[in-house]
C-alpha cells in the first residue's frame, strides 16, 4: 500500500460564517468517507514565499495550492478515485495527486 499527496488547487472560500460551517462539514463527511485512508488530513495553507535557484526570494507562489492530504491507497488509480469525493471540486478547484516514493 503506498501513501499519497492530495494538492488542493483553487476553489472558493466561504464569505461568511454559516458557509464556513458548511465547508467544513462537507470536509468531515469525506475524510468520514475515507476512514483508514487517511494518512493525515492535512491542511490548508496560509501566505507563502518563493526560493530561485540563485537565491532570491519572493513572496507568495504562483502554483495555486490552497492546502493538501495524505491518503494510503493501493495504487494511483485507487488514490485518485478517492479524491473525487474531495469538497475543492464542488467548489471550482481541483486535486492533484502525486504517489510519494519511499527513497530513505
Amino acid at each position: 500500500m503506498g501513501k499519497y499527496v492530495l494538492a488542493y488547487v483553487g476553489g472558493r472560500m466561504a464569505d461568511t460564517d454559516a458557509e464556513r460551517q458548511e465547508q467544513m462539514a462537507k470536509w468531515g463527511a469525506w475524510f468520514g468517507q475515507l476512514g483508514e485512508a487517511i494518512v493525515e488530513p492535512g491542511a490548508p495553507f496560509g501566505p507563502s514565499a518563493s526560493l530561485d535557484s540563485a537565491g532570491a526570494v519572493g513572496q507568495g507562489v504562483s502554483s495555486g495550492l490552497g492546502g493538501y492530504s495524505i491518503l494510503q491507497a493501493d495504487s494511483l488509480a485507487a488514490a485518485t478515485e478517492l479524491a473525487k469525493g474531495c469538497p475543492v471540486l464542488a467548489a471550482g478547484g481541483s486535486v492533484d495527486v502525486y504517489e510519494t516514493l519511499a527513497v530513505m
